[in-house]
């Protein structure tokens, strides 16, 4: 471990020292074999912070969409009522105090005084009640999260009561900026927030205000000098840069042209030689609220793979541990099912029923009237991926190999737009590689890609395959409202049973998430969505 990763135990923080002090200091230390810590030094002001994102964001304002590089740009102008630590446990942010009714059904926040939108309108509870009413309308998952809400009571300026029809044990959890972003009702109301100009250049109560979108290139934040919290942000400006090619953010890192950037953003075979430069550090923390589930999704409605007995010839065929060695380097988990194993109090770890056989898998082919051609094709198709994650084209080209039980696969690749457009708006695909966040719970992670209620032609990252299941719809519904920890697990093992046998998608690995960082960045990561919140605590030291 580099010495400036010591900390001087619990003591208080002091200015940083002269760096060749230190130095001399750490090598006197290590040759008497004495234990070596650094001070842990005070932020500096000022400074430009530089976010590498490998797509750029379909919109800078999280509301209907879960992109993550939209998840990434929106907590940094736009807030939530809380923040969380790695343990999940809530903290203030919007909200400055809550209390939680004892049947559950009663959700009292108490918001933070004086706070300003950018533009210099007051924040009130008003704000928070039209946030909920659109994030419950047009959220990806804001169907599930807020399912039970049946009003928004606004009693004072600075109190907001949420009222559900049932318990929701999951919703204290489900506040965070990224996730569930409070927004400007006097910007908002009488518009189609979907259309809203608001979503490129945004308003909101963060440490940054938005200054520039240069479209394909970047994105510029600026420290907005009326934030509530009045000694924050540190830095200046914070400018995210898109750079789609993964050498390219390699190369970025190297020569400093980037201090920072998260969910593996470089190419997972370049990490090795990465970890082997001083100035660059890696980090696991601030990735408990969002594990990921990565999964080969079929259209059900698509002529081939609506048939059962196709999608288990294909489910006979993929070898998982190939793709987490070969696709992703070994920084994954295999899963066979769609709640993540990061989720352990719901993950079921029994085995897929439908084991490595390509006999067998032939053998469904058949039955499913697809006999073999001439050339040995049963039938062509087209497989697109999500090109968020740079593991997912390995993948698609891993199952391509189901060349081997007669099906031609050809993959075809997209920017983030297109991609979203084709599988959720004109559903204009076969079968896809994609992945999902399970965030902090199933009910708002996973629900939304299976529930039929959520089959939302036009709401990105919701029911794709367009899944129809009554007794999933029951279980998922039920684990909504269920308080008994124990009955509410049984509910979520007996869903992933049902989807694990009828195969709207195959689940194949859950990813390990790594933050990259220069070593002159600081505080980056203190909350369990890291990179995702505010980054209001970040600073950046002078270059020397």
């Amino acid at each position: 471990m580099n010495w400036l990763d010591f900390r001087l135990g619990k003591k208080r923080q002091q200015r940083p020292v002269k760096l060749a002090a230190t130095l001399a200091l750490y090598a006197l230390l290590a040759t008497s074999g004495a234990t070596v810590y650094a001070q842990t030094p005070e932020p500096q002001r000022g400074g430009t912070l530089n976010i590498v994102l490998n797509a750029e964001p379909p919109t800078l304002v999280a509301l209907s969409t879960v992109a993550t590089p939209s998840l990434s740009v929106s907590g940094k102008v736009t807030e939530g009522l809380l923040k969380y630590d790695f343990d999940l446990n809530p903290q203030p942010q919007l909200a400055t105090a809550w209390e939680v009714s004892p049947d559950g059904k009663t959700y009292t926040f108490h918001l933070r005084k004086g706070v300003k939108w950018h533009d210099g309108q007051d924040f009130t509870s008003a704000d928070v009640a039209y946030s909920i009413e659109l994030l419950k309308k047009y959220h990806p998952r804001g169907a599930s999260t807020f399912a039970s809400v049946t009003e928004v009571k606004t009693p004072d300026a600075n109190t907001a009561v949420i009222e559900l029809s049932q318990p929701a044990p999951y919703l204290l959890r489900a506040l965070t900026a990224a996730e569930s972003p409070i927004l400007p009702k006097h910007i908002y109301e009488n518009t189609d927030p979907l259309k809203n100009p608001n979503g490129s250049a945004p308003i909101g109560t963060g440490p940054y205000l938005f200054s520039q979108w240069e479209r394909g290139s970047h994105l510029i934040l600026k420290r907005n000098p009326n934030y509530w919290d009045k000694e924050k942000p540190y830095v200046d400006q914070i400018v995210i840069r898109f750079i789609p090619d993964a050498s390219s953010r390699s190369v970025a890192f190297e020569t400093g042209t980037v201090d920072l950037g998260y969910r593996s953003p470089v190419a997972l075979s370049d990490l090795d030689r990465l970890k082997a430069i001083p100035k660059l550090a890696f980090e696991t923390k601030g990735t408990s609220y969002s594990y990921n589930v990565s999964s080969l999704q079929f259209n059900l409605d698509d002529e081939h793979f609506k048939n059962l007995k196709v999608r288990q010839a294909i489910a006979h065929t993929l070898d998982r541990e190939l793709i987490r060695k070969v696709a992703y380097y070994g920084y994954a988990t295999v899963t066979t099912s769609p709640i993540a194993p990061g989720l352990k109090d719901f993950h079921d770890p029994s085995p897929s029923p439908y084991v490595l056989d390509i006999k067998r898998a032939n053998q469904l082919l058949d039955e499913a009237g697809y006999p073999r051609d001439a050339k040995g094709i049963r039938f062509k198709t087209t497989l697109d991926y999500n090109p968020i994650s740079d593991g997912l084209k390995p993948t698609g080209e891993i199952v391509r190999s189901l060349a081997k039980i007669g099906i031609d696969v050809t993959l075809r690749s997209q920017d983030l737009s297109a991609f979203v457009k084709r599988v959720y708006t004109d559903r204009d695909f076969s079968f896809t590689l994609n992945g999902h966040s399970n965030l902090f719970d199933p009910t708002v992670g996973v629900q939304r890609i299976y529930w039929s209620k959520n089959f939302r032609k036009g709401v990105p990252f919701s029911n794709a395959s367009h899944y129809q299941n009554a007794e999933v719809d029951r279980l998922l519904e039920d684990a909504q409202t269920e308080n008994d920890p124990a009955v509410r697990k049984q509910k979520f093992i007996e869903f992933q049973k049902i989807v694990g046998r009828e195969l709207p998608d195959i689940s194949l690995i859950s990813p390990q998430y790594i933050t990259i960082y220069n070593r002159r960045v600081h505080n980056h990561s203190l909350t369990a969505d890291g990179i995702e919140n505010t980054l209001s605590d970040v600073w950046v030291e002078a270059q020397k």
